[in-house]
């Protein structure tokens, strides 16, 4: 898995520019689409971190082939929405709970039984919220406590339902959609707010007729998927700390390559924005139905705000380094709403918050969010907890503390981001591994 600990040194001259690899929902939803496609899918730019590849090796388990043809780059060989075959084991997803509750809507389709487990971290995450409404489709699905392993046995006819989720969830919906490609009649799902649609756009390259509202999407069942070329952006999730960095140690200007801007994830450049931050986004077209850019940052000062609201839940990935950039702004951050990020790979709003403290920062936490009083940052020691967010976020920091930042634990980055450090240290930042 790489290092386990990282060391921030202040200082360093960041700027130049800086690719990031291919962005990691996209790649997950091209294997899984590309398995169950007529024909053969090739994708460029594919994620090889440790999450995407448990994709492929899950696939690879129920009778998926798929070859790599370089750096990136791969073809799969689809079996059709029903050659997939029973795996002789549990399938092992690591740390990934994206792979996980998407398998869990594609294996409600299938005609036979699989379990999905993960690592330690994994088996914690609640999976009910993916499990119960895959139920009212007719699924049987099974969980221990509401936690994996996640059994999902078959055949059962499944009907298309109208969900209506309480809160946002790419990865809820993605699931109730994969299975609806198996049911009879037509699958809607209902958010709240605005989540991630990359599934959406995906199935819709790959032919499936999709019916989009302001916060819904409709499919019909039956649908067949026709194989197609993906060419994958870098993920703006990854791009994100190096966004950070270029606001918060930049010297000059740093230039970030070919990254994803779809609207649904991008809330941060505008709460970057609202902080101070000089972000220049310069289009580069599209792939397929994602949009992606050049993304251009300036060093400048920032100032805390009161982050929206509805900027929450579309950055939910992207907030550990924003309290990290908040550490060092003048005045005080609040980020509420974000009760979510106390069930991802850690307990992020407790990891962050005793990194921040460990390092002087003043920092307030609450059930749903923090409040950080930027201000001077001190070396020292932080836990990251196994969480890759959580690393890389401190990693970034420790360029504008007073002394060395020891980040330990960072295993897990690999899950996300692998060659992580060295695209960190080519920007100008001092940052070593150890161990």
């Amino acid at each position: 898995m790489g290092a386990r600990n990282y060391v921030a040194t202040p200082g360093g001259r960041v700027a130049g520019e800086v690719r990031v690899p291919g962005d990691k929902s996209i790649s997950h939803r091209a294997a899984l689409l590309g398995a169950i496609a007529r024909g053969t899918t090739e994708i460029r730019g594919f994620l090889e971190s440790a999450d995407c590849t448990a994709t492929l090796g899950a696939l690879s388990s129920m009778g998926v082939r798929h070859e790599r043809l370089g750096p990136a780059h791969f073809i799969v060989h689809g079996a059709g929405m029903h050659g997939l075959c029973a795996p002789s084991q549990a399938l092992d997803l690591g740390n990934s709970g994206t792979s996980m509750r998407l398998l869990a809507g594609l294996l409600a389709g299938q005609s036979f039984e699989a379990t999905l487990v993960g690592d330690a971290s994994l088996m914690q995450r609640p999976m009910e919220r993916v499990a119960e409404p895959l139920r009212r489709m007719g699924a049987a699905v099974q969980t221990r406590e509401g936690r994996p392993p996640i059994t999902v046995s078959g055949p059962r006819p499944l009907v298309g339902r109208d969900h209506r989720l309480e809160l946002p969830s790419a990865q809820v919906k993605s699931a109730l959609l994969l299975a609806g490609l198996y049911a009879t009649g037509r699958t809607r799902v209902q958010e709240p707010g605005l989540s991630r649609d990359h599934t959406e756009r995906m199935l819709g390259a790959f032919g499936v007729p999709v019916e989009r509202e302001s916060n819904a999407v409709s499919i019909p069942g039956g649908a067949s998927l026709q194989a197609t070329e993906v060419r994958i952006p870098g993920d703006f999730s990854s791009a994100a700390f190096f966004i950070a960095a270029g606001v918060i140690a930049g010297t000059e200007v740093l230039v970030i390559r070919d990254v994803g801007i779809n609207p649904t994830r991008t809330a941060l450049l505008d709460v970057l924005r609202l902080m101070g931050a000089d972000i220049r986004v310069h289009a580069r077209g599209a792939a397929g139905d994602e949009p992606r850019a050049d993304i251009e940052v300036r060093p400048g000062r920032l100032r805390g705000v009161e982050v929206p609201p509805a900027a929450v839940p579309v950055a939910m990935d992207e907030l550990p380094i924003l309290f990290a950039v908040a550490a060092v702004a003048e005045g005080e951050t609040v980020v509420t709403g974000a009760s979510e990020l106390r069930v991802k790979e850690s307990d992020r709003l407790a990891a962050m918050s005793a990194g921040l403290a460990g390092l002087g920062v003043a920092v307030e936490p609450s059930p749903d969010g923090l409040r950080i009083h930027g201000g001077r940052v001190r070396g020292g020691a932080v836990d990251s907890r196994g969480d890759h967010r959580v690393a890389m976020a401190f990693a970034i920091l420790g360029a504008r503390a007073e002394s060395q930042v020891h980040i330990r634990d960072v295993q897990n980055v690999a899950t996300s981001f692998p060659g992580f450090a060295a695209a960190a240290r080519a920007t100008g930042l001092l940052l070593a591994e150890e161990g």
